[in-house]
């Protein structure tokens, strides 16, 4: 609908993040718990209040002419798409995600519950597919709209320090960069459950 609609306007309320092998299929929509429909992922659990920072970024190279002293055309030569986030929770899922990759394992040298994790002596490729979900609740909780956002190829590009102190939970910050998935396939997509959509005139 063209034109000021109060009803379009979208707030993330509350969102999940979830991770998968690449080649997992993007959870459809179902009638029941949304969790349920991501039963082939796996759920990263708390984030912090800040919630998730989206970016894409398209750098633009200028064709100059002796002709013009503007640019007379653009070239597209890349396209940066990630998500920014920190997770709150530290386990056997969330923080070889953070170091990329790996695993962690009992410690069998060690009492019982007792896990070791070890940081590789060079990077690998950790490449995964990413889900995110958010639901924006309207005013009398009767009416909500759900946002899915799959990134079917990529990997963690960049990570935050880890702050360890009396006064604050530590953080596990990443920044995650979408990957070419083929020739022809999107880097990205959103999935929408949301009636203001509809057909453009």
């Amino acid at each position: 609908m063209a034109g000021n609609n109060s009803a379009e306007i979208r707030v993330a309320g509350v969102g999940k993040l979830y991770v998968a092998a690449v080649g997992t299929a993007a959870p459809a929509f179902g009638a029941g718990d949304s969790s349920a429909d991501w039963s082939s992922w796996t759920d990263l659990g708390f984030t912090t209040g800040d919630g998730v920072t989206f970016s894409k970024k398209d750098k633009l190279e200028a064709v100059d002419s002796w002709q013009s002293v503007s640019p007379i055309h653009y070239i597209y030569s890349a396209r940066d798409l990630s998500l920014k986030f920190s997770m709150l929770q530290f386990n056997e899922n969330t923080l070889p995600f953070f170091m990329g990759g790996g695993k962690v394992e009992a410690d069998p040298a060690a009492q019982a519950e007792t896990f070791k994790y070890e940081i590789a002596e060079r990077p690998y490729a950790d490449v995964r597919a990413l889900g995110l979900e958010f639901t924006d609740v309207k005013a009398g909780g009767t009416t909500a709209v759900t946002y899915r956002f799959i990134i079917p190829r990529g990997q963690v590009t960049a990570s935050d320090d880890i702050k360890l102190a009396r006064k604050a939970a530590s953080t596990l910050g990443i920044t995650f960069t979408a990957m070419s998935n083929g020739n022809g396939k999107p880097l990205a997509s959103f999935l929408m459950k949301d009636s203001q959509y509809g057909t453009a005139v």
